[in-house]
């Protein structure tokens, strides 16, 4: 009988030495939350009854900068401290491209300059400019810019990094869109902040902008991708949105993109 005393003890020792394991979470476990929701249902973007008027918006952004070079834009004409540029032809291009060498330069629209209007300024300031600042149309303020052309938004784009927040401005309003989708309003076809009554709602952005920020809360960068068609005083109006008072914006740098202007 002892051989049968040593199999019993050797099978209670091998079942002590054995540990439930514990199942395996599913993949779905690891996808990021899903993004808040900037309204309510039967609402519009911002909380209220469709049809209300976009109430009055302070206005945030940073001092004008006191020696930059003014640039004023009407149309697809320039004018550098009251001296007239173009830029085009490439030769005028290129003498815009050395008044502004290395300074800081302040961008000052009128309402019907466009950004399709601007993309070979835009892209010899890329190159040249030390600094580029867009005023905004209706108060002392303005926003430090990085300018990037479509290429130079899709490498943003590939970066790892979280968040990539962009504003897509079109001509019904603001898409915020993150590396994970985009921020959904009443609609969710349409824009994250619709816009009403024929016009931007700064005052929805700013809270939409203050939602992605406490997602993404090492986010530094954001762009602001403006359809072509869009007047630059309007992106200016938008960049507003994303501060919460003055000199202090949601995110360290506001990225501006261009259209590639043709060859």
């Amino acid at each position: 009988m002892r051989w049968q005393a040593r199999v019993t003890l050797a099978v209670l020792m091998l079942g002590g030495g054995c540990r439930e394991e514990k199942p395996v979470e599913p993949l779905s476990s690891l996808a990021p939350p899903p993004l808040p929701v900037l309204s309510t249902p039967g609402k519009d973007a911002g909380g209220e009854a469709p049809g209300t008027p976009v109430a009055p918006v302070e206005v945030f952004g940073e001092p004008l900068p006191s020696k930059a070079l003014r640039l004023e834009l009407a149309g697809e004409s320039i004018r550098v401290e009251g001296e007239p540029f173009a830029a085009r032809p490439p030769a005028e291009a290129s003498r815009l491209a050395e008044r502004v060498r290395g300074k800081a330069v302040l961008l000052v629209p009128d309402a019907d300059t466009f950004l399709a209007q601007t993309s070979e300024l835009l892209a010899a300031l890329r190159q040249a400019a030390g600094e580029v600042w867009l005023r905004h149309p209706d108060a002392d303020v303005a926003y430090p810019l990085v300018l990037r052309d479509e290429e130079g938004f899709r490498e943003w784009l590939s970066e790892v990094a979280p968040g990539k927040l962009r504003i897509i401005q079109r001509a019904d309003g603001f898409e915020l869109s993150t590396s994970v989708g985009k921020l959904p309003g009443a609609d969710p076809n349409g824009p994250s902040v619709p816009v009403r009554g024929g016009k931007q709602d700064i005052a929805t952005l700013r809270r939409g902008l203050g939602l992605l920020k406490g997602r993404f809360k090492t986010a530094e960068d954001l762009c602001l991708v403006p359809s072509f068609g869009t007047p630059l005083a309007q992106a200016a109006r938008a960049l507003s949105g994303v501060y919460t008072a003055p000199g202090e914006p949601l995110f360290e740098t506001l990225c501006l993109v261009y259209p590639t202007p043709p060859p």
